[in-house]
């Protein structure tokens, strides 16, 4: 698809795809999050306190979150070095949310809770585990944003050629709007959890 192709189109087919595929992920939590009400009413069952490292993790979201926001201004400036940095320092904090989440889970294990002990604990390794793997699905795309940006910014004429492209800025406004609907969405199972656990 060239250019002039592309202008024909009012919203390009990426975005509605994107659209698409976020309302998928939304009604997948959203069946979880119900699930989790109607087996605990039913079953008069108490909820599930969430380890305090996953309030920890929360940060490393927004704040993985505002880098990306730095990401996308520092393209839109053109400053590459800003550019690549703000990449490298969002695919870090997101790795260290991943290893994060993976002490967490850890911890569980110590207390010897497991998803096999109660139907409101494999709910939470269920909907934390669903979200760790679309995380993990968002790494090799921001991966291969900051490897390409690093090969093809090396002079004036190639930084020219990578922020004059607007393939890769549409690109780039994709990957904000997935990084910040995984942050939006992570932050409401917290609050999810921890109003079920305060409302009891």
């Amino acid at each position: 698809m060239n250019n002039r192709d592309q202008r024909k189109f009012l919203i390009h087919p990426y975005y509605i795809m994107m659209g698409l595929l976020l309302m998928g992920i939304t009604a997948l939590f959203v069946g979880f999050a119900g699930a989790y009400m109607y087996n605990r009413i039913q079953s008069g069952i108490q909820p599930i306190q969430l380890p305090y490292l996953f309030y920890v993790n929360t940060l490393l979201l927004l704040a993985s979150s505002w880098t990306i926001i730095l990401t996308k201004k520092s393209y839109l400036s053109d400053q590459t070095e800003k550019y690549k940095f703000f990449l490298g320092i969002t695919l870090l904090l997101t790795i260290g949310f991943l290893i994060s989440q993976i002490i967490a889970y850890l911890q569980l294990q110590e207390q010897e809770l497991f998803a096999s002990n109660s139907t409101m604990s494999a709910y939470m390794y269920l909907i934390a585990g669903v979200h760790f793997a679309h995380v993990i699905a968002g790494i090799p795309f921001l991966a291969l944003f900051l490897i390409t940006a690093q090969r093809n910014m090396k002079s004036p004429i190639t930084v020219l050629l990578y922020f004059a492209d607007p393939d890769k800025k549409r690109k780039l406004d994709l990957l904000n709007i997935y990084w910040h609907f995984l942050d939006g969405l992570w932050i409401s199972l917290i609050a999810f959890f921890l109003i079920n656990y305060l409302v009891g």
